[in-house]
């Protein structure tokens, strides 16, 4: 087969597809990529055909913001959410649709695989089906979809227990609806009518969800709140991390199992400011003689963490993951979904401290999960940090459900389910042609809120 893949210009939507591609090559697939510039030489070093997004979907993975800089400044909250879809996501889909028509004159793919954020996706899914090759998403978040109880997403809200949480939920998510949700489908619907498709009815995140042929979700759904679900909704287990990105650090040996290993990390996008997260939990960590604590940068260089690094601590810029993770006791991240699920398809426990982006929502799945301790803040004291490391360290109960959850991402062959639903919508093609050519073709409308 021939495999376009399509993904959004950052290290978090990139990884899981990159990792992906490998299990499509391993069976003899021709792979070709359409994703930020900044990406060509990886992409090309994996022996996948680099399809560039044009200017105005792409931008430096390094610094995501630097599209809209007042994201940095802009508090976490319904108004920092509407001004990254509408500027981040609503705005590309233009240029992304433009790069994918592009790839596919030069690439005629029997299948386009994308990661759930590639908005650029949406003209061709809501055209004739007919005319487009099957399309499969992946979830590299939550879940976007309604919830049951009434909560929006992105809030960081577990699921509702007391008819008074749902009253709360009500109540929150018309004011989600009038500041975030109507604006941005407003914005949506523009762009999509000047592409000549839409409009679409349901919010921005929801709407690609029941589109796709098919959805592959990369986590379990003991990790998902439980709702009814669209049946294009596959939950595949975490994709296997690629190995050898980088070799392991000049202090490999101090991890001898001597001491407790905690690592802390901010991700690759909302790492801008280290003393977040990665600064504090160094000092709160700091006079724990029986911790051994790991940080890195997310790709920053090492001297951008602030302050002194204790004697009980080690930094990198990068860390090679498949190395790493089965040595960590801890994860103390704010809330990267990929992060979050390999770390708990090692069985690691997590403490989690973030609240924006999709961190408030992974977050709020830790704690509901028990898999770990939330903190449900941005910026986490030290203190707090330290209490909520040693009770998820010295307390069994997070780790036998951290290693419940592996078992279940272990009873998952990634591998064998990526490549079932894969086939199967190729497979499928031709009868689908014939079945719609019997019928006159008519553009497809996502359905309205539920």
């Amino acid at each position: 087969m021939k495999i376009l893949i399509a993904s959004t210009p950052a290290t978090g939507h990139l990884n899981p597809l990159l990792a992906i591609t490998q299990i499509l090559a391993a069976e003899g697939h021709e792979i070709a990529l359409v994703t930020g510039t900044a990406f060509r030489a990886r992409v090309e070093a994996n022996g996948i055909r680099f399809f560039p997004l044009p200017e105005g979907a792409d931008f430096d993975p390094n610094d995501v913001f630097s599209l809209v800089p007042e994201l940095k400044i802009i508090p976490p909250g319904l108004e920092w959410l509407r001004v990254v879809c509408e500027r981040i996501f609503v705005d590309a889909i233009p240029a992304q649709h433009q790069g994918l028509l592009e790839a596919l004159r030069q690439f005629p793919a029997d299948i386009i695989v994308a990661d759930d954020m590639f908005f650029g996706i949406l003209p061709i899914l809501l055209g004739p089906r007919s005319h487009r090759p099957p399309v499969a998403l992946c979830g590299t978040s939550i879940l976007h979809w309604a919830r049951e109880d009434g909560a929006p997403n992105f809030l960081g809200l577990p699921p509702a227990r007391t008819d008074e949480d749902r009253d709360r939920y009500a109540a929150l998510a018309r004011d989600y609806d009038a500041t975030v949700d109507q604006p941005v489908l407003l914005r949506l619907n523009r762009a999509l009518k000047g592409l000549g498709v839409g409009p679409v009815a349901m919010p921005l995140f929801h709407s690609v969800v029941p589109l796709a042929d098919s959805y592959l979700q990369l986590s379990v759904p003991s990790f998902e709140f439980p709702r009814d679900m669209p049946s294009s909704v596959n939950f595949v287990g975490t994709p296997p991390i690629i190995a050898n990105q980088v070799s392991p650090p000049p202090w490999a040996e101090d991890l001898d199992g001597s001491r407790k290993v905690v690592l802390v990390t901010q991700g690759t996008v909302a790492n801008h400011n280290l003393n977040l997260l990665v600064a504090p939990t160094l000092a709160a960590l700091a006079n724990e003689p029986d911790i051994l604590v790991i940080a890195t940068a997310g790709g920053r260089p090492i001297d951008a963490i602030p302050g002194k690094v204790p004697s009980n601590a080690r930094v990198a810029s990068y860390l090679p993951f498949e190395w790493l993770l089965p040595k960590i006791d801890v994860l103390v991240t704010n809330g990267g979904y990929g992060s979050v699920n390999q770390a708990m398809s090692f069985g690691i426990p997590l403490v989690t401290a973030g609240l924006t982006e999709d961190k408030a929502d992974v977050n709020a799945r830790v704690a509901w999960s028990g898999v770990g301790i939330d903190l449900a803040t941005n910026e986490p004291t030290p203190e707090a940090l330290r209490e909520a490391v040693r009770t998820v360290l010295d307390q069994p109960p997070y780790r036998l459900r951290a290693s419940q959850i592996a078992d279940e991402f272990a009873g998952i062959d990634t591998r064998k389910e990526i490549l079932r639903i894969i086939g199967e919508l190729v497979t499928d093609q031709t009868k689908l042609s014939r079945l719609r050519a019997a019928v006159p073709s008519r553009g497809r409308r996502a359905g309205r809120r539920g």
